[in-house]
């Protein structure tokens, strides 16, 4: 167990399973114990990743009370920003396979680290009048999408649906996200996991040189996209204190209790 990731192992298959209670909010800590956590499992010679949650909540997104806290130091800001999307491209840019096992909810940064990994098992919710939901709603709460991670939506369900999607900020509960392509399967709470290493365990019957090959070329523009270049950080720290963004950011917290 590393700080806030848990480490299990499925014979050559490696959980990490987020563990920062209450919501697997990411800060630059967690963030930093993912990437950490991909490293050591590519260097510890697995062969497949599963990146999971708590049951119910995969993870809430960046942790927006933390960023709050940094106040007007923008070098923090941008740092804590920069540690998120190191995450995500640390994920994307894995030289092994890597599934989500989406356990529950994962709006904003929870929805970006799924759309990271090669497949999606997302989780059905056991009371169907409150399904489990992904998406970027970051403008429901006053932030723009960079282009790299508008990139990451558009590849997986299309670019006019990726538009209506980001500009709402639309969450998509499960059985709507397995129609549109946001995730490719679904699956009971206890079996998220399960049906992840079993898909995991499928690919991993190829013929090992040509399939990572192959995955490395398709996923090349997933790569792409979360190039510094394409996030253009500088200018959504700018945004981060402009004043509807800050006045959403405060109704939020007023929503979360902070």
């Amino acid at each position: 167990m590393t700080t806030h990731v848990q480490i299990l192992d499925h014979g050559r298959i490696r959980e990490l399973r987020l563990a920062r209670p209450p919501a697997n909010a990411l800060d630059p800590a967690l963030c930093r114990a993912l990437i950490a956590a991909l490293d050591a499992a590519v260097a510890g010679d697995a062969d497949a990743v599963v990146l999971s949650g708590a049951p119910g909540m995969f993870s809430a997104g960046l942790d927006v009370p933390h960023l709050m806290s940094l106040g007007e130091d923008r070098h923090a800001l941008r740092a804590a920003w920069g540690a998120f999307f190191g995450a995500a491209r640390a994920l994307a840019g894995l030289r092994i396979p890597v599934v989500a096992a989406i356990t529950g909810h994962a709006p904003a940064g929870g929805c970006v680290l799924s759309l990271c990994c090669d497949y999606r098992v997302m989780a059905r919710s056991t009371d169907p009048a409150k399904p489990y939901a992904l998406g970027m709603n970051e403008t429901q709460v006053g932030l723009a999408v960079p282009d790299g991670a508008q990139q990451l939506m558009r590849r997986v369900v299309g670019r006019h649906r990726a538009e209506r999607l980001l500009v709402a900020g639309s969450m998509v509960a499960a059985e709507e996200a397995l129609k549109i392509g946001l995730v490719d399967e679904l699956a009971g709470i206890d079996d998220v996991v399960p049906r992840a290493i079993l898909w995991l365990q499928d690919l991993l019957r190829l013929p090992r040189a040509p399939m990572l090959q192959t995955r490395a070329l398709a996923r090349a523009d997933l790569v792409q996209a979360l190039d510094p270049e394409h996030l253009h950080l500088d200018r959504f720290v700018d945004g981060w204190y402009e004043a509807d963004t800050q006045a959403g950011l405060r109704a939020l917290m007023a929503k979360l209790g902070k």
